[in-house]
């Protein structure tokens, strides 16, 4: 009588690291490498708020800003400006180069998908502009004796949302420029409006009305706003945070919709 055959299963196998994770673990391999990037969106945002209150007349109170000093006013600021250097003139070239190098092209033919691409290099750029807005809110605590926010869970709710807003119009300019040298210069083309809008040379808030209204309609212009509005104990204005909101959906969805490999 014949011995009856037995089938053994298959062993499991191993299938390796999703693409999301093969993704992230490549992009911060980059990032280490590429010291100088990491040093311009971590280290120049505080040297920047250093160089600012080291203007004598930015720490004297001034009465026309209800006994606040311009160093007070410029934290906000210095802290919408590291998102917007790490979102428009760090994050578009990087990704845009892939597309130059043939990188992009070879990962089309993975599992990789546009969106996981750009949401680990949003992640990533994000992370460093939040050290960075991090270390510029303690450097005016400690260097200039700036009060901490007052309404801390607004400040950082508007902080995430800018940095969504920001770094969602960098994935825009990635997905839309031809090369590295056309993202860069789209980069610094959005770049010096943007700052005018974070109130780097005429703060929002003593903006001529008409002005400060258009202004509060851009995420940088609306995220000042905000950010002055929790510094100062307040909840910031709900109108400010969907502007906000609003900017971060649209320009992600845009950035997926036009996003090419090559």
């Amino acid at each position: 009588m014949p011995e009856p055959v037995t089938t053994l299963a298959p062993a499991a196998t191993d299938r390796g690291p999703s693409p999301r994770a093969a993704v992230l673990r490549a992009e911060i391999t980059l990032f280490r490498r590429d010291i100088f990037n990491v040093l311009l969106a971590i280290a120049f945002p505080p040297v920047l708020l250093g160089i600012l209150g080291a203007i004598p007349s930015f720490r004297e109170s001034v009465p026309e800003l209800d006994g606040l000093r311009v160093i007070d006013l410029y934290v906000p600021v210095v802290v919408l400006i590291s998102l917007v250097t790490a979102a428009l003139l760090i994050y578009p070239p990087i990704l845009t180069s892939y597309r130059e190098l043939g990188i992009l092209r070879r990962m089309s033919t993975t599992p990789v998908r546009p969106s996981t691409l750009l949401v680990t290099q949003m992640w990533l750029n994000g992370v460093m502009a939040l050290i960075a807005s991090v270390l510029s809110v303690l450097v005016g605590r400690l260097v200039f004796d700036v009060a901490l926010p007052r309404q801390a869970g607004g400040y950082v709710l508007v902080l995430v949302l800018a940095a969504a807003a920001s770094l969602a119009l960098g994935s825009l300019v990635a997905a839309l420029a031809r090369s590295g040298r056309h993202a860069s210069g789209i980069g610094v083309a959005v770049y010096f409006p943007a700052l005018f809008c974070t109130g780097l040379w005429i703060p929002v808030r003593v903006m001529p009305d008409a002005l400060a209204t258009v202004v509060e309609f851009t995420p940088f212009g609306a995220a000042a706003t905000a950010l002055g509005q929790a510094a100062a104990g307040d909840w910031p204005a709900w109108s400010h945070l969907a502007v906000l909101a609003v900017w971060a959906v649209a320009a992600t969805v845009a950035a997926v919709r036009w996003f090419r490999w090559e």
